[in-house]
């Protein structure tokens, strides 16, 4: 497939210019006109495109990119090296952030309420951009040590927990993948008994504390692995073209 063609395909369904967003999405770095193989990962790390030359690809698709707004513009070190590796093996860089976390069905969010087995998923009507944070039920009610243990086994390592107050149990649950934990004091309106995001920050501890419910920090690598596998899942469902995700181990 033509690089145009692929990224025009993947523009019609993530609407990347309808968003403001922290940077670039769509191509980064341009490499081979065809596109035959396909590497997905959450972050263009070295190792990740090391992964990608030595099978023979000519297309990385991740989550996070380069060129981030406030980030030093120099391309040395780190920076310089990751995209030399891409320009010698003319290997194309496409890198969709927001797009991706909000996407209904395939987004960062809306797999992770898949894989925690949430209920009537939807999207918190009041923040921008829609899809940013998403809510719903779980089957049951459930305490939250046994709620610690179902995030921790669907997601293959530790969660943190912090509790409400008074210990409820969970029943309605809201989550923001990545470093959205700043979004719990918006989701005390929906009555919701847990919010889950991948990173804690100081003050998070206080607002679960506060507003009677119960925090999850499950990992912003962990949490945000499965919108770009969806992705690139579903564009060799769609036009056949070879697509292989490669997760490389993080522990944030």
């Amino acid at each position: 497939m033509k690089r145009h063609e692929f990224i025009t395909l993947i523009d019609d369904l993530l609407l990347p210019n309808a968003i403001n967003d922290y940077c670039p999405n769509g191509l980064q770095v341009e490499g081979s006109d065809q596109i035959t193989k396909v590497i997905t990962g959450v972050t263009a790390s070295q190792a990740l495109i090391d992964e990608a030359i030595k099978r023979n690809a000519d297309c990385i698709l991740v989550h996070h990119g380069y060129f981030w707004k406030g980030e030093s513009q120099p391309i040395t070190g780190i920076k310089m090296r990751r995209i030399k590796s891409l320009l010698t093996h003319n290997i194309n860089l496409l890198a969709y952030h927001l797009p991706i976390d909000i996407h209904p069905t395939l987004g960062n969010n809306a797999q992770l309420g898949n894989i925690l087995n949430v209920s009537d998923i939807r999207s918190h009507s009041s923040l921008k951009p829609s899809g940013i944070v998403m809510f719903g039920e779980l089957a049951v009610e459930i305490d939250a040590t046994s709620f610690q243990k179902q995030i921790m086994t669907a997601l293959h390592r530790d969660v943190l927990h912090v509790s409400g107050s008074s210990n409820k149990l969970i029943n309605r649950v809201a989550w923001c993948t990545g470093g959205g934990q700043g979004y719990i004091d918006a989701c005390a309106e929906l009555g919701i008994d847990a919010f889950i995001s991948g990173e804690i920050s100081e003050q998070t501890t206080h607002s679960a504390r506060e507003l009677d419910i119960h925090y999850f920090a499950a990992g912003h690598h962990a949490t945000e692995r499965y919108g770009v596998k969806a992705l690139g899942e579903y564009l060799n469902e769609t036009c056949g073209i070879d697509v292989e995700f490669v997760d490389i181990h993080n522990p944030a």
